[in-house]
């Protein structure tokens, strides 16, 4: 009789330990889910009312400022002039200045605060300005004394002599010998040069 007391005492005693055991052990995992939301709440979250978040945003800033494009050594640059009175567009072409290399375009309008600018890259740039009165690129060629003569036509309308050429008048075409009494009118150097050109 005894013996069967001891064991049921027993009995009763494993499974008291075991029910406790499993009590302490569920309680124990409920306490670390609540630590870890409470380490989650206490993420830092940056929004933009933060010092951290300006800091952050302003170093942002910069880089994407220090990616700006530049002007580079060899880029080449194109002044297009526009005169009103004639019309006519002249474009002349250089070299970039060593002043503006590595500017960006904002310090570019800067120094050419007076053109346009039509386009804007390391490799090109094109800069666009108006301007009174006529181009000074309107020529007239004439037969003077048997030899081809250039004229430059001035704002005024009058001719002045620019160039007396080698080419005899004797050995052009009858129609070019004909054009050439009344003055063929020609626009800009480049048409004038072909011209020339052709006449040889």
């Amino acid at each position: 009789m005894n013996k069967v007391i001891v064991i049921m005492l027993s009995i009763i005693v494993v499974i008291g330990a075991m029910i406790t055991g499993m009590l302490i052990f569920n309680n124990n995992v409920e306490q670390d889910g609540s630590m870890s939301n409470i380490k989650v709440s206490e993420e830092e979250i940056l929004d933009d009312c933060t010092d951290e978040y300006e800091e952050l945003n302003s170093e942002q800033i910069l880089q994407t400022d220090s990616n700006e494009e530049k002007i580079s050594p060899n880029c080449a640059m194109i002044l297009k002039s526009y005169y009103l009175e004639c019309k006519h567009t002249i474009r002349k072409y250089s070299n970039i200045p060593d002043e503006l290399i590595n500017k960006t375009e904002k310090e570019l309008q800067e120094i050419y605060s007076d053109w346009n600018i039509e386009k804007f890259a390391n490799n090109e740039i094109i800069l666009w300005k108006e301007f009174e009165g006529e181009c000074g690129e309107h020529y007239v060629v004439r037969d003077k004394d048997g030899q081809v003569v250039i004229y430059q036509i001035l704002e005024n309308g009058e001719e002045e002599e620019v160039e007396k050429t080698d080419i005899a008048t004797d050995y052009l075409t009858e129609t070019d010998k004909i054009n050439m009494q009344e003055g063929i009118k020609v626009y800009g150097k480049e048409n004038l040069n072909q011209l020339i050109e052709d006449f040889e």
